[in-house]
């Protein structure tokens, strides 16, 4: 039985890290921290476990594994201190942000021999899993090109903040670009099977505001092109501006087929053949923001996944490695969007 401990007791840690872990037979909540003390008290009042003044205190509470799910620019500390006291980590999404911290943080989980994954949860998702599979076999022949869409009304909608610190840059570092913007960079590295290479990206505030009417500090859209390994072009489009349904859907095109996955309200992968042929498969709904917060499906698979890497140390598709890989993408779109021009992104 592993006893946890979770950094950071927000929105993602309420609706998806808690009640994962609390599903999760092979692991039990122990301790909580949090930079506003109710918080973290009142998680371990709905979960059991102490409430700790400091991140220095759970941590030498006999903790075995921690979630670090603080704002964007605290994880490379809170992930590299939990490592360092011989705990593995689950971190959320972007991992750090800077090159520097998340390799500082790789660095750290391999001297302490403790596994460090990132919550990169598309990749779990079944029609994604069977999408890669299909890739794999050359169904569609060889990808040519592709389309990834992840837009939502915003953090606020989330966390029901219209300051949230999604919104403020010292504590964000980036915004939509790397807040969804990782997720669907990374889902495209897992399907195809390869690396993005050069980025051309416009990063832009077309909508958010503070509460007094100013624009936030952070690009609540973001436009890219990508071309991978093999010469395949295709485009990243991800909003904290679609106030309608929200949309997190995925297209490969290959010279044999097109696979569609999450564009249909039931069938969440449909491949359409060049012969004309259409197979329509219903494997799984990928769950919304909207759903989470109201109380709807919570599994994501992303504390089954972490839970089972630290009992068999099999390798997992959210180890850190993989995730730097996406991180570097994203940090190429930023130059690309600073500098207006195409970016190739440094894998050295």
């Amino acid at each position: 039985m592993l006893n946890i401990g979770i950094i950071g007791c927000g929105k993602i840690t309420q609706v998806r890290h808690a009640p994962e872990y609390a599903e999760n037979g092979q692991c039990r909540l122990t301790a909580w921290y949090d930079a506003l003390p109710g918080r973290a008290q009142a998680m371990a009042d709905e979960f059991g476990g102490t409430a700790y003044d400091s991140m220095e205190a759970l941590l030498a509470s006999g903790v075995d594994a921690v979630s670090v799910c603080t704002a964007n620019a605290d994880h490379a500390s809170a992930a590299i201190a939990a490592l360092k006291a011989g705990c593995h980590v689950l971190c959320e999404k972007p991992m750090a942000t800077t090159l520097a911290d998340c390799l500082a943080m790789q660095e750290a989980a391999q001297k302490s021999g403790k596994r460090l994954l990132i919550g990169h949860n598309q990749r779990l998702a079944r029609a994604h899993v069977e999408a890669r599979r299909r890739i794999e076999a050359g169904e569609i022949g060889r990808v040519v090109g592709f389309h990834t869409m992840f837009g939502h009304p915003g953090p606020e909608g989330w966390t029901g903040q219209r300051n949230s610190w999604f919104f403020d840059k010292k504590r964000a570092a980036f915004g939509v670009m790397a807040d969804l913007g990782v997720h669907k960079t990374d889902l495209l590295h897992y399907l195809l099977g390869e690396r993005i290479v050069e980025v051309s990206a416009m990063l832009a505030t077309v909508d958010k505001t503070y509460p007094d009417g100013t624009p936030i500090s952070v690009d609540d859209n973001a436009l890219c092109i990508y071309r991978t390994e093999s010469g395949a072009i295709g485009q990243l489009h991800v909003s904290w501006t679609n106030y309608g349904v929200e949309d997190n859907s995925t297209r490969i095109y290959g010279t044999e087929g097109v696979l569609r996955l999450y564009d249909d309200p039931e069938c969440s992968l449909i491949l359409e053949k060049r012969d004309g042929t259409v197979e329509r498969v219903r494997l799984d709904l990928l769950t919304s923001n909207k759903e989470q917060t109201s109380g709807g499906r919570t599994s994501t698979g992303v504390i089954d996944s972490f839970v089972e890497a630290i009992e068999t140390g099999a390798p997992s598709p959210l180890d850190v490695g993989e995730a730097i890989q996406a991180m570097r993408v994203i940090f190429a779109a930023e130059q690309s969007a600073a500098k207006g021009c195409s970016v190739r992104v440094d894998y050295d």
